[in-house]
């Protein structure tokens, strides 16, 4: 097992989705952001997808995992396409808001395409949220016709080892409901948050690069600010910040510009090389 604070296999992550979960443009708004033809000021909603091994040598797998997707969010379907995804071993999911999961229906193209079914990796709450949300997929009406997504649940008690890696959930508020991020290696992904305990932030330690929830500038009940995710990204002792699940408040070259070295925002499409 590699260890959170040892080195990993490399890692080549991909931000699917940077948005919140209304998307930027939002239905309606007529806002500089939401008008604007900067491609990166165009956000579907988070997610990211995490490629093992991308740039080196194939580690021996026991269960041959190399991609890994954190989330199935509503702009799946297009995110797999944009970004000519092709496979997916396993999924994480931080929480089971419909943001982040309402694109479980679009897993079924995976099965096809591996004929298998994929595993899935959530807290207690949240595999239980998806079994009622989605009670056709767990809970199968006695029908003929139609696919189902093939997928196998396994509720997260501590670290577990994925393609090669260990994968280290760390809990986080997002307002008052828990949520996880997660660790490998020097990365970190800790979306749709607004507090990180103390004991999290020791997970955190000797995290180099994260990708971390900053909503906008003004403070929010359930997710980081600009400046509350600038402080804790400094806290972890970060090198690389991106910040995540962002609003159509913050256009993309405007705030890059006022943000301090080594923070940026992240966009749909960024690919960050991780060793």
């Amino acid at each position: 097992m590699a260890s959170a604070r040892g080195p990993a296999s490399s890692l080549r992550i991909t931000v699917l989705g940077s948005g919140t979960s209304h998307g930027v443009p939002a239905i309606g708004c007529d806002c500089a952001v939401c008008r604007s033809s900067d491609p990166r000021d165009r956000r579907t909603r988070p997610s990211i997808l995490i490629e093992v091994g991308a740039n080196g040598p194939a580690a021996p797998l026991a269960a041959a995992v190399r991609s890994i997707l954190v989330d199935t969010s509503t702009d799946l379907r297009e995110q797999a396409l944009r970004h000519d995804i092709r496979r997916v071993d396993a999924i994480l999911f931080t929480h089971s808001h419909a943001d982040h999961v309402f694109g479980l229906d679009d897993v079924r193209r995976f099965n096809q395409i591996q004929r298998s079914a994929i595993p899935c990796y959530a807290d207690g709450e949240t595999v239980a949220s998806l079994r009622r949300m989605f009670a056709y997929v767990f809970e199968p009406p006695p029908q003929r016709g139609g696919g189902l997504p093939q997928l196998s649940l396994f509720r997260i008690a501590g670290a577990f080892t994925l393609g090669g890696v260990e994968i280290v959930p760390v809990p986080v508020f997002h307002g008052r409901l828990p949520v996880l991020g997660f660790r490998i290696g020097s990365f970190a992904y800790l979306t749709d948050c607004n507090r990180i305990p103390d004991e999290s932030f020791a997970l955190l330690d000797g995290v180099r690069t994260v990708i971390v929830d900053a909503l906008r500038r003004r403070a929010h009940s359930t997710h980081f600010s600009v400046d509350e995710a600038i402080a804790a990204s400094r806290r972890m002792g970060a090198d690389r910040a991106y910040f995540t699940h962002i609003c159509h408040d913050l256009g993309h070259a405007e705030t890059s510009a006022q943000l301090p070295a080594g923070v940026e925002l992240a966009y749909d499409g960024l690919v960050l090389e991780i060793e």
